[in-house]
């Protein structure tokens, strides 16, 4: 399988517009917010160097902020969750390991490979992000439903995409 850059860069402007567009309007009483965008960072080949992973990670997080009006929030959300992806793949790695030019897809590992890999680390994200965004840990219950509802909507999200439109 050859990767192309133009693919990852084309992928990393649709994901942006697919949040900022699309996903921000999803709100449910402030509870949940899907983060999409995030899919980027997930489906990176498993040989992405991990100082290329993070600079992308950062890049992408940093775009996001500029469109929210953040000051970083998102972008070192993105670093965290890319910090934890050599660690999380090494947890969740098949019996036999990962074959060489394959990607983290359902199609590639299944559906609960794919599943336990993106709950993991859009968890990790999203309990990060509304840390940070609360700035401790007043409204503790408040912020715990945040993340669990959130996750679960951008990790539903996250594996949908991967029948319509990652298809093999």
């Amino acid at each position: 399988m050859k990767r192309t850059y133009f693919r990852d860069i084309l992928s990393f402007f649709i994901v942006i517009l697919i949040q900022v567009l699309i996903m921000d309007n999803i709100q449910f009483s402030g509870y949940v917010n899907p983060f999409f965008y995030i899919i980027f960072i997930l489906l990176l080949p498993f040989e992405t160097p991990k100082w290329l992973l993070l600079i992308s990670a950062f890049i992408l997080g940093f775009s996001v902020d500029l469109f929210y009006g953040f000051s970083g929030m998102h972008a070192s959300a993105c670093v965290f969750m890319a910090f934890l992806r050599p660690f999380v793949l090494k947890r969740v790695s098949p019996h036999d390991g990962y074959v060489t030019e394959t990607l983290p897809r359902i199609h590639y590992y299944g559906i609960i490979w794919f599943t336990k890999y993106t709950v993991f680390l859009v968890l990790a994200h999203s309990t990060f992000l509304f840390f940070v965004e609360s700035f401790g840990f007043s409204n503790f219950f408040h912020i715990i439903v945040r993340i669990v509802l959130s996750s679960l909507m951008t990790s539903g999200l996250i594996i949908i995409s991967q029948y319509f439109i990652f298809r093999k």
